[in-house]
C-alpha cells in the first residue's frame, strides 16, 4: 500500500486549503471522465460536456496531452502542482505554476503517467502552454460562472472535517477523506491501496485541499510540501446545488427556505453559514423560527449542535418541489 510518515510536528502544522486551481483540475477531470457520480455531477456534464468535446476535436494535440496527462494510476505531476499553502493566491496565480513548467520536465512527466514512451505528436515545447490553456477555458467556462456556491460547499466541508477532528481526532478525520484512505496509527497515513514506497514527511508541510467534484489526488514538492486533494463530502456537495422553489420562497422568505431546503441533512449553525453566504445572526434567527414552528429539529452531536427538517419540514419542502 501507498503510505507516509507523519510525525507530530508535520500533523500539527497541517492545515486545509482553498484551491481554484485544484477545483478547476477536478473540473477538467471530470470532464475527461464524462460519467457523473452524483445527480448534481450529471447536470453539470450535460451542460458543459459538449463544448469540451468541441474544444479538444478542434486541438486534437491537446486532447492528446491531457489523456496521457490524466493516467489510469497516475497524474502528470505538472499538470496538478502542489499549492503553497501561503496566503490566498487567487487563479491566475496558480496556473503560473503550470505554465512555467519547462517543456522537458513536462515531457518527462507525461511518459511517467503514460506508462511509456511518448506518441511524436507530444514531442514539442509548448506542452505546458496549452495544458494551462486548458484548464483556463475549464476555469472561465465551467467552474467561475458558480465558484461562489463552490467556495461555500468547499468552507462548510472544512468546517466539518474540522468537527470531526475536535471530536474523534486525525483518525475520525482522516479515514473518510477519500478512498483508500485511512490512518494506521504510528505516524502512518495510508494515502491509496497501491504498492508505493513509503515517503516521509517529517518537516514537511501537509495540506488537505476539498474539491466538489467527486475525485481526488495526491501531490508533493518534496521535501517541503505534500498535498491531499480530496472530494468534499456528497451530502455538502449535493446541498449546495439545491435550488429554493420559488413558491417556498415566497412563503417563508428566500433565505429563510434557503436554510430549511438545507436542512434535509444534519448541520450545525457554521455549516450553514458558509452553504448559505447569510450572516451567523441571520442563520439563527431563521433557525428560531424554524424551530417555532416545528419545521426542524434540533441534536447535540459532540460538541456540535445539528439541525435538520422534521417530517413535517420534508413534507413542506417536497410539496414545493413537486409542484
Amino acid at each position: 500500500m501507498g503510505w507516509w510518515v507523519v510525525n507530530a510536528e508535520t500533523l500539527v502544522g497541517s492545515r486545509f486549503v482553498v484551491s481554484p486551481l485544484a477545483e478547476a483540475i477536478a473540473a477538467l477531470k471530470l470532464l475527461d471522465r464524462g460519467t457523473a457520480a452524483h445527480p448534481g455531477e450529471r447536470g453539470w456534464l450535460g451542460a458543459h460536456l459538449p463544448a469540451y468535446r468541441e474544444r479538444l476535436a478542434a486541438d486534437p494535440v491537446t486532447g492528446l496531452l491531457v489523456r496521457a496527462a490524466l493516467g489510469r494510476t497516475w497524474n502528470a505531476d505538472f499538470l496538478t502542482p502542489t499549492p503553497s499553502g501561503e496566503g490566498a493566491p487567487g487563479f491566475e496565480e496558480e496556473l503560473e505554476r503550470i505554465r512555467e513548467t519547462p517543456p522537458d520536465a513536462a515531457r518527462e512527466h507525461l511518459s511517467v503517467s503514460l506508462g511509456g514512451p511518448l506518441p511524436d505528436p507530444l514531442r514539442r515545447a509548448d506542452l505546458p502552454e496549452r495544458a494551462a490553456d486548458l484548464v483556463a477555458w475549464v476555469w472561465t467556462h465551467t467552474v467561475l460562472p458558480e465558484w461562489p456556491r463552490r467556495r461555500r460547499v468547499i468552507e462548510a466541508d472544512i468546517v466539518a472535517r474540522t468537527a470531526q477532528l475536535g471530536r474523534g481526532g486525525w483518525a475520525e478525520a482522516l479515514d473518510d477523506m477519500r478512498r483508500g484512505m485511512r490512518w494506521l496509527g504510528e505516524g502512518r497515513l495510508q494515502i491509496n491501496t497501491r504498492d508505493y514506497p513509503p515517503r516521509d514527511l517529517s518537516g514537511a508541510r501537509l495540506m488537505f485541499v476539498p474539491v466538489t467534484p467527486r475525485t481526488g489526488w495526491v501531490s508533493w514538492d518534496e521535501p517541503v510540501r505534500y498535498a491531499v486533494v480530496y472530494p468534499c463530502s456528497g451530502a455538502l456537495a449535493e446541498a449546495g446545488r439545491q435550488r429554493v422553489p420559488e413558491a417556498l420562497g415566497a412563503l417563508l422568505g428566500p433565505a429563510r427556505a434557503a436554510v430549511l431546503v438545507l436542512l434535509a441533512t444534519p448541520m450545525s449553525t457554521t455549516q450553514l453559514v458558509a452553504l448559505t453566504g447569510q450572516g451567523l445572526g441571520s442563520v439563527g434567527r431563521h433557525l428560531k423560527v424554524l424551530l417555532d414552528a416545528r419545521l426542524v429539529r434540533r441534536r447535540r452531536a459532540g460538541r456540535s449542535v445539528l439541525y435538520y427538517r422534521t417530517e413535517t419540514g420534508d413534507a413542506l419542502v417536497a410539496a414545493q418541489q413537486d409542484g
